[in-house]
């Protein structure tokens, strides 16, 4: 899961939906997408709300990426909570192992606490990878925890 890189402050842009990244943002969405490569964690699948500034952080990310991927880009994550967020999974195709969730604050905190029973704070641009715990599959444990942080990228740490 991936909260949208630094975005221009609203009086800057058309409204919320509409803000675009600020140059740290598009920084710092390229410095957390080399850590997932070299962690070994790129994306199979992209599930993204469909907001001008997770747009931008994906096409920024998308960058250093070692495949070619076309995102989903929904507006039912566009300030989603966890059950607008699990809803959304069940769209997922089942033969996805690593997604990608970009997203927004306070869901994406929200999300990571209940799926790993572990509170943080996701700055922009931060990243919570979770490793689901078990054998079964990840869509039926969307909604029921039983996942593993296993790491925060924080693109403040890799500047």
């Amino acid at each position: 899961m991936m909260r949208h890189a630094k975005a221009v402050s609203e009086v800057d842009a058309r409204g919320d939906h509409a803000r675009s990244l600020a140059d740290r943002g598009r920084t710092d969405a390229q410095l957390v997408g080399r850590r997932l490569v070299a962690l070994g964690w790129s994306p199979d699948r992209v599930l993204s709300s469909d907001a001008a500034r997770t747009r931008e952080t994906w096409d920024r990310l998308s960058e250093v990426l070692t495949q070619p991927l076309v995102p989903t880009f929904t507006r039912q994550l566009y300030l989603a909570g966890p059950a607008e967020v699990v809803d959304a999974l069940f769209e997922v195709d089942e033969g996805a192992r690593t997604l990608l969730l970009l997203g927004h604050n306070p869901g994406w905190e929200q999300l990571v606490a209940g799926l790993s029973g572990q509170g943080v704070e996701m700055p922009t641009a931060c990243a919570a990878l979770l490793e689901l715990e078990g054998e079964r599959p990840w869509w039926q444990a969307a909604s029921t925890g039983g996942w593993r942080l296993v790491e925060l990228i924080r693109p403040k740490t890799l500047r």
